[in-house]
């Protein structure tokens, strides 16, 4: 099976790779080359920092999101997002201003609504609770590190949520497309059996 990291400029490879290789990932290419995504069997962004950056840096890259739409959207190639990764799934983010995502799941992303005793960021392990009948996603604990939060259009889209000054959305999916606002290569073993999961994922 092979598999596409998308390389961009916005996302830690290294521990992602390393996670998915632990979760039993066979031929993992880290690439910028919109070639080699075209021709993947499965797709996984990362994403860390600001919306605006992330999806600058992704179309940044000549041929990178035709690519995606192709292989993803159109020939339903098995997709996750991490964290930011998830984030451009959404129509647009307003961090720095508003900025188009990939409109791939409908909604916006906004900051994390500040309340009193509430940290902003949401930053460390906090439980994941599944939608009934979400795929992949298993009640546990992950590790999240976010300001922004995706506030999806549809709850139909929401595969599960985490509560940080109330509920925020863990996890999106519709179809072959799923993203997961935790880090999964910080989830220990949780994250570990998540992308197992992934990789068996058919969609």
């Amino acid at each position: 099976m092979s598999l596409a990291l998308i390389d961009y400029g916005a996302g830690n490879l290294h521990s992602v790779h390393n996670a998915l290789k632990a979760a039993g990932a066979g031929e993992i290419r880290v690439t910028a080359d919109p070639d080699i995504v075209a021709k993947a069997e499965r797709i996984v962004l990362p994403g860390v920092g600001a919306f605006a950056h992330c999806m600058e840096a992704l179309s940044a890259i000549d041929g990178m999101t035709a690519a995606m739409e192709q292989r993803v959207r159109l020939e339903a190639a098995p997709f996750l997002g991490i964290c930011v990764g998830m984030q451009l799934l959404a129509d647009q983010g307003v961090e720095h201003g508003s900025t188009n995502g990939l409109g791939w799941i409908a909604g916006t992303v906004r900051a994390i609504a500040p309340a009193k005793d509430l940290k902003i960021p949401h930053m460390g392990w906090n439980d994941v609770r599944p939608h009934e009948g979400a795929a992949l996603i298993e009640r546990g604990e992950a590790y999240f590190l976010h300001g922004y939060h995706f506030d999806v259009a549809d709850t139909a889209d929401v595969l599960a949520t985490t509560d940080h000054g109330g509920a925020l959305v863990a996890a999106v999916g519709r179809d072959n497309v799923m993203g997961v606002q935790f880090h999964p290569e910080k989830s220990q073993t949780y994250g570990i059996a998540f992308l197992k999961r992934f990789l068996e994922w058919m969609p």
